[in-house]
């Protein structure tokens, strides 16, 4: 499967999921932020690190990247979208995941490795795995994830949350740590398994 990871300035994981990428079977190239065309392409990775320095908020600026016009595209044609941690802040501030990603509760950086409990075992991204956890690295200053009681319960209902963190080490709202949209081909997740 040909995958583009987009990297934009800032972005410090793009090597990282490269190389996991490729590991897995994956024919990985690394595109510019400024790409808009990615039909030559079967996925689209966004990866982790500090897009634009994260002025603003986490992955406001990289929303209006040309990139993310071509993102968004792809998504809705049904491409496979994957955001890792910043590229997740991406996806739910260019609205292709609803919720955002806030301050941790306790507002610093947490670098460390929590326990996912895998929530939906069906999915495209989780459907390998033949155990009920996993534990993986996490390294963030904002990934509190937070969206509406009416957001939460239509996420739970159409089985979009993929991923909850056994502890809340950051005050996600449900201890969530990954969801899917309701295609199920776009998905983020604030910890990193292509550090794993």
């Amino acid at each position: 499967m040909k995958a583009a990871i987009v990297r934009f300035p800032g972005s410090n994981c793009d090597l990282d999921m490269y190389y996991a990428l490729r590991d897995l079977g994956f024919t990985p190239e690394i595109v510019s932020e400024k790409t808009t065309e990615f039909a030559g392409y079967e996925a689209i990775f966004l990866p982790g690190g500090f897009a634009y320095g994260d002025y603003l908020r986490t992955g406001a600026v990289a929303r209006f990247a040309p990139a993310m016009t071509g993102v968004k595209e792809a998504a809705d044609a049904g491409k496979l979208v994957v955001g890792i941690c910043n590229g997740f802040q991406m996806l739910t501030e260019a609205g292709m995941l609803p919720g955002q990603l806030m301050l941790n509760e306790v507002p610093s950086f947490i670098c460390d490795e929590v326990t996912l409990d895998i929530v939906n075992p069906t999915s495209r991204f989780t459907q390998a795995y033949t155990q009920d956890a996993i534990t993986i690295p996490i390294a963030h200053g904002e990934g509190r994830y937070f969206a509406d009681a009416e957001t939460i319960a239509k996420l739970h209902e159409n089985n979009q949350v993929i991923f909850k963190y056994r502890d809340n080490v950051n005050g996600s709202i449900d201890q969530i740590a990954g969801i899917q949209n309701e295609a199920g081909n776009v998905f983020g997740m604030m910890p990193h398994p292509e550090r794993a």
